[in-house]
């Protein structure tokens, strides 16, 4: 798969370098053939190649020219101008022709705007960087912004929220690719979460816990995760945080930015599709070792999380031969601090 990465004058090597490491470790590591080039919207002939400067001030050398884009199958604008600037025509032209023969188009923190400049968003759902909300909603009163998740992915456009959500989004699409097991390689090898979940807010207002000497949030979700298969209600989790239940979902809200349910519900789905991925087991049988209580049960929130069925996607993702496993708990998603967090399906 070929990845084009739009570098500008001025981006920052943060995120300039946030789909190159994940990207580039797909091929690094094996999994797939995935080559992933930076382009500018200058012309370049085979003697000459573009160069940039980034916002740190280092000069860039040796990138390709908009036949990059025309050629690739996803197109990345992987951030923009903090004053929210207009794109410049070539770049919304080659959005929208990248867009109209096929190609995924991706937009990074604030790398949204030219998206939307490119008419590639309309009035669907999209997010952005939570400080530019506002200023975007007026100039495009169509979108449907949402300041509740990492991400939002229509199949062909995608975008993240600010900053290093943008690395979320980039392991969404290797996940929505490749499959989870092959996105958690990739986490794994950057050292970083393989999942922030959805329903979150960008920002936490309390990043810190109010009781820092006693993390029973964390321990809670620990224990969760070996109790998939039992039923886990807000009661339940709260009792095993010696907590009551509202205090127990606020001070969950507040330590990870989502609900205990949604929460549950995602590391429920996760374990699904490990074990979709990695056993022979039965339908009914991944269902009952994940808490789903039955397989229609599972094929219902994998049509709404996963917009697929626990069928088709163990026909597209199954990357060993069958065998009964042992169904092993993946090490909790312990709750993230002082982070923007996010994601749509």
């Amino acid at each position: 798969m070929r990845i084009a990465v739009y570098a500008f004058d001025g981006v920052t090597m943060f995120h300039l370098s946030i789909p190159q490491m994940v990207f580039g470790t797909v091929s690094r590591l094996g999994l797939a053939d995935w080559r992933v080039s930076l382009f500018t919207t200058v012309s370049v002939s085979s003697l000459t190649t573009a160069s940039i400067r980034t916002s740190e001030g280092y000069v860039l050398s040796g990138l390709g020219g908009p036949e990059s884009a025309r050629e690739a199958d996803v197109v990345v604008v992987p951030a923009w101008f903090a004053d929210g600037r207009a794109a410049e025509d070539s770049l919304r032209s080659l959005l929208k022709e990248a867009h109209d023969r096929g190609a995924s188009v991706v937009g990074l923190c604030l790398g949204a705007i030219p998206l939307a400049e490119a008419g590639l968003i309309g009035g669907r759902r999209a997010t952005t960087h939570w400080r530019a909300f506002e200023p975007l909603a007026r100039e495009h009163p169509e979108m449907r912004l949402d300041e509740s998740v990492l991400y939002v992915d229509h199949g062909d456009v995608l975008t993240s929220a600010g900053a290093a959500s943008g690395l979320d989004a980039c392991l969404h699409l290797v996940r929505a690719r490749l499959g989870s097991q092959a996105a958690n390689e990739v986490a794994r090898q950057l050292v970083i979460a393989p999942h922030r979940e959805g329903g979150q807010a960008q920002y936490v207002e309390h990043p810190m816990p109010r009781h820092p000497d006693d993390d029973a949030i964390g321990r809670t979700m620990a224990w969760a995760l070996e109790r998939l298969a039992e039923p886990l209600t807000v009661k339940r989790l709260a009792s095993a945080a010696h907590m009551s239940t509202r205090s127990f979902i606020r001070a969950f809200r507040e330590a990870t930015g989502t609900a205990p349910a949604a929460w549950v519900r995602a590391q429920r789905v996760r374990e699904a599709q490990r074990l979709l991925e990695s056993t022979g087991l039965a339908i009914e049988q991944v269902a009952a070792a994940c808490g789903f209580g039955s397989a229609v049960t599972m094929r219902q929130v994998f049509g709404r999380v996963l917009s697929t069925t626990p069928s088709a996607y163990r026909r597209r993702f199954r990357t060993t031969s069958p065998r009964s496993p042992s169904p092993s708990r993946a090490s909790p998603t312990q709750p993230r601090r002082n982070t923007a967090r996010t994601h749509d399906d």
